[in-house]
């Protein structure tokens, strides 16, 4: 067994996971994720074998104990054969740190690992229901901010008249098109009524959903095209349909169709 010890929030998390799940399935080897043992309770990853309170305790207490090792995968582009032969050869293991990746064994189970992470029918009927039917393109919006103030230098904190400014250039990329924007974040002091004032008429409505993190997720996923900052929380929404996703990494630049990549593209160059 398999025990990934998870670190960062939840789209961290998914990845981090869906990288060792990936790598277990191609050497037979069986994998648990601690963090979605008790934390996350809205994907069906929580209702599969070993995904539980006590198996969480026992890997956490087990490892602490010593009585199976833990290997650290800490730093980006370093050699893990050693750590990897240790994967293979352990009875019992536990597998921590960011840079756990295997991108083309990803790729190749990415069917079953969006499985894993499905939503439960709670999530999915919630968000449904909050992004409704229509003719209109829904775009959905990630504004993040909070911890990207310091992130980077706060290279990728931006305010709000830069993400109105990026989404009025998605508007004229879709003339006479209704839109639906729906505007998700981590940030109550977003602006609500100047997103409005600057972006709604005739053809174009914003709505913010104001769901848990699931919620939001699942949401951005349902949508057809999808905006934000640099951010695994998009790029995990992009991944259950293949949603294009555009990473806002300079507000100024102009925008095109062309600009939105997929999941398999952007999830090879996270920051």
């Amino acid at each position: 067994m398999i025990f990934v010890h998870d670190k960062g929030r939840m789209a961290n998390n998914m990845l981090q996971y869906g990288h060792v799940y990936a790598w277990g399935r191609e050497h037979g080897r069986t994998t648990m994720s601690m963090r979605f043992a008790y934390k996350y309770p809205w994907f069906q990853i929580c209702e599969t074998p070993h995904h539980n309170f006590m198996t969480y305790l026992f890997a956490k207490y087990g490892a602490k104990l010593g009585l199976f090792p833990t290997i650290h995968f800490d730093q980006e582009n370093a050699d893990y054969s050693r750590e990897e032969q240790l994967m293979l050869n352990s009875r019992m293991i536990v597998v921590t740190g960011w840079y756990a990746r295997w991108y083309d064994l990803f790729e190749k189970y990415k069917p079953e690992i969006r499985e894993l992470f499905a939503f439960n029918q709670e999530i999915l009927a919630t968000s449904r229901l909050k992004i409704g039917e229509g003719s209109a393109v829904r775009v959905g919006v990630h504004v993040r901010r909070g911890d990207y103030k310091t992130f980077k230098d706060g290279r990728f904190y931006y305010d709000d008249a830069q993400y109105v400014g990026v989404l009025k250039q998605f508007k004229t990329l879709m003339p006479e098109t209704k839109l639906n924007f729906f505007v998700c974040g981590n940030d109550p002091e977003l602006n609500r009524d100047y997103f409005r004032r600057e972006l709604e008429d005739e053809l174009c409505k914003v709505d913010f959903p104001d769901g848990n993190p699931a919620e939001d997720m699942c949401l951005l996923s349902l949508c057809d095209w999808l905006i934000g900052a640099p951010s695994t929380f998009s790029l995990v929404a992009a991944m259950y349909r293949e949603v294009p996703l555009y990473w806002i990494e300079d507000p100024k630049a102009t925008l095109t169709k062309e600009n939105f990549k997929s999941f398999n593209e952007l999830f090879r160059h996270i920051y």
